[in-house]
């Protein structure tokens, strides 16, 4: 666009004139043209999205969009490969892209109410698809304070206007089975760093008492008495501290009920009262006897702390405050697992206790603590590591691509939690993390910053706000020297990032060099002949392998590589083979397509696991390691298995790359 033409469009008078001529010009416009004019008219939505009229403007206009190529050659082109659970990040976002998102509900909302027509989007399909956008974005339907209002306010109020002309123009009865639904999965994830879950919990609420609908209140009441009125003490004090002073005058009896109550919430939902704090720290000095009890604690970890309940006392003092209340499941799970009465790890919880903790890393520990907070940065540390021992697969990148690092954390807690504390005391203290790459050290702190550094997502728990950073320079600097070697760095990284934990073996049938496909029935024999329990010889996994997914869209196109763990393979209830896996975007429900679509509850998964039927897994599958000594006879797949998978792969995200026939 000329300059004359930018002035007109940002022109508030003439901007819906202007706004209409551009749009027929665009529609007039040749596919290679298209995107001469797209600028232009987001630049002129944008303006129009900031006052009530305008948005009704735009909506009227939403028809057309699809029409005259407004969306052409771009993420949001075709409404049905667009997912609610990136609604969110699209609305909240800087510049143009929270205009661009807008336009998009629009254009789904005009769908939805049957003003235009779509061929691969039916009007059902797209109001689904607003329900489970709504469900994701509470906080900004009601105007819910939060840093996002106070930082953006106009985006913020932007994004509320389109989520309330959704509310008003679609009726939303679904919209209660899809909140509880999101809630539910949420909670099964067990996720250790809790607030989103809470947030969504207290948005529906407020959105209950607005509709004055009990099916949606019910629905939440454990987790309502989870995070506010857990116990009957509870429930009539204002704050932690004013329900402490009330233990003091409670009976044995009602301590136990308190201890239960709380317990028993916090196994149920993973959400960690306030209150829940000041009842163990109270019990640490007058009734050690229920400390059992108000964890929740199952035969083993009665056992535990029977044998270590001088050390738990010491952690509930140090690292439990109403602030890091949501280090209770963790402790708990730590307890079950039995990693108190190993000495080095007691001995690194120790070290974590009163150790000198650094400029930087203390900044990031106490960012998210207010003014009047008590907490140290050694206490949030501790509470933290608590949370990756006893929930090592609660572990999320959170918006961050780093999911090689989250990987890393999770196996260390599960395999080797020594490990992984000796590198929280040596990032945290001293601000390095030495590996060794091919018998060359690799320390963090002579390295460059990662390429993600620089917008890490600061709401991960404390361990990765210390740790992930560290980790992230070395494997960019261990990729980095393994590249060039004509396959896959990850054949090499793996194994020397994460440990003897990891096999040599590895497999992948795509050329780094060249980006073609080749000898890709012979890698899916491979992997039934190391994972298949009727082919790789009575060989179970016994470690988690880093494993790569081709991530796809609802279409099955290709959006990119994605790292996880493969944890076990087993039949689930109904006796169906399922690849249960790690995956630290802590969302385990994507649509890849091709109805391929991994469940995190309901097929036999722990909390914290996601799950895919064996085949489906495999067709997702570029790279993963075994082996080769404990490798089955390949040659027993049967041929109809492997084809199965090699279409469900070519049809997705083979479609992406050249094949060698």
């Amino acid at each position: 666009m000329n300059t004359n033409s930018q002035q007109k469009a940002s022109s508030k008078p003439q901007t819906l004139a202007w706004l209409d001529e551009l749009l027929g010009t665009i529609e007039d416009a040749p596919p290679l043209a298209k995107g001469r004019y797209q600028g232009a008219i987001v630049s002129a939505a944008g303006d129009l999205l900031d006052n009530e009229q305008g948005l009704r403007d735009l909506y009227d206009r939403a028809p057309r969009f699809d029409k005259v190529g407004l969306f052409h050659a771009g993420p949001w082109e075709n409404p049905a490969d667009l997912r609610p659970s990136l609604v969110s990040h699209g609305l909240r976002a800087e510049g143009a892209v929270s205009t661009i998102e807008a336009l998009s509900e629009l254009r789904m909302l005009s769908l939805a109410m049957g003003f235009h027509e779509h061929p691969e989007v039916k009007a059902e399909e797209a109001k689904e698809f607003l329900l489970q956008a709504t469900a994701r974005n509470l906080d900004l339907l009601l105007g819910t304070d939060s840093e996002d209002r106070q930082r953006r306010p106009k985006i913020f109020k932007r994004a509320q206007r389109v989520l309330r002309l959704i509310q008003d123009e679609v009726a939303l009865e679904g919209l209660e089975k899809v909140i509880l639904e999101e809630v539910r999965v949420l909670s099964a994830q067990r996720p250790i760093v809790t607030d989103r879950l809470q947030s969504l919990v207290h948005s529906a609420l407020e959105l209950a008492e607005t509709l004055d609908t009990h099916t949606l209140g019910d629905g939440l009441s454990k987790y309502r008495r989870a995070m506010d009125d857990a116990t009957d003490l509870s429930r009539s004090a204002r704050n932690p501290g004013e329900y402490r002073r009330s233990l003091r005058d409670a009976t044995l009896e009602q301590l136990q009920s308190e201890s239960q109550a709380m317990a028993g919430l916090m196994h149920e939902t993973g959400i960690c009262n306030p209150c829940h704090s000041a009842l163990l720290r109270y019990l640490c000095e007058s009734h050690g006897e229920l400390l059992g009890s108000a964890l929740g604690l199952n035969q083993l970890g009665l056992a535990e702390l029977d044998q270590n309940e001088e050390a738990v006392r010491s952690l509930i003092r140090v690292a439990i405050f109403p602030e890091t209340a949501p280090a209770i499941y963790g402790l708990a799970r730590t307890i079950e697992r039995g990693l108190l009465s190993r000495p080095a790890v007691a001995q690194g919880l120790r070290r974590l206790t009163d150790m000198d903790i650094a400029a930087e890393p203390r900044r990031e520990l106490l960012a998210g603590f207010s003014d009047d907070s008590a907490v140290t940065a050694n206490a949030a540390l501790l509470a933290g590591t608590l949370g990756v021992l006893g929930q090592p697969l609660g572990i999320g990148q959170g918006s961050s691509p780093t999911c090689q690092s989250a990987r890393g954390m999770s196996l260390w807690s599960l395999h080797a939690p020594n490990l992984l504390l000796d590198m929280v005391v040596s990032a945290a203290r001293n601000e390095i993390v030495e590996m060794e790459f091919e018998g060359a050290r690799v320390a963090s702190n002579e390295l460059p910053p990662s390429e993600y550094e620089s917008r890490f997502d600061s709401g991960v728990d404390a361990v990765s706000k210390v740790l992930v950073r560290h980790l992230d320079r070395i494997y960019q600097e261990m990729s980095r020297r393994a590249a060039g070697r004509g396959e896959d760095t990850h054949k090499w990284v793996n194994p020397a990032m994460y440990g003897r934990w990891v096999a040599r073996g590895f497999a992948s049938p795509i050329d780094p060099l060249t980006g073609r496909v080749s000898f890709y029935r012979g890698f899916v024999r491979r992997f039934f002949a190391t994972h298949h329990p009727e082919f790789h010889g009575g060989h179970d996994l016994v470690y988690p392998n880093p494993v790569g997914l081709l991530v796809t869209d609802v279409s099955g196109r290709l959006i990119g590589p994605h790292a996880v763990s493969l944890q076990r393979v087993a039949q689930d209830e109904k006796g169906e083979l399922r690849a249960y896996f790690f995956n630290p975007n802590n969302d385990g429900r994507q649509d890849w397509g091709q109805g391929i679509r991994p469940s995190v509850s309901g097929n036999g998964e722990i909390p914290g696991e996601s799950s895919l039927p064996f085949e489906d897994f495999a067709s997702r599958l570029y790279a993963f390691h075994y082996n080769p000594y404990e490798e089955g006879d390949a040659f027993a797949v049967p041929d109809e298995s492997v084809e199965a998978v090699v279409v469900k792969a070519r049809e997705s995200w083979g479609r992406s790359y050249p094949w060698a026939e």
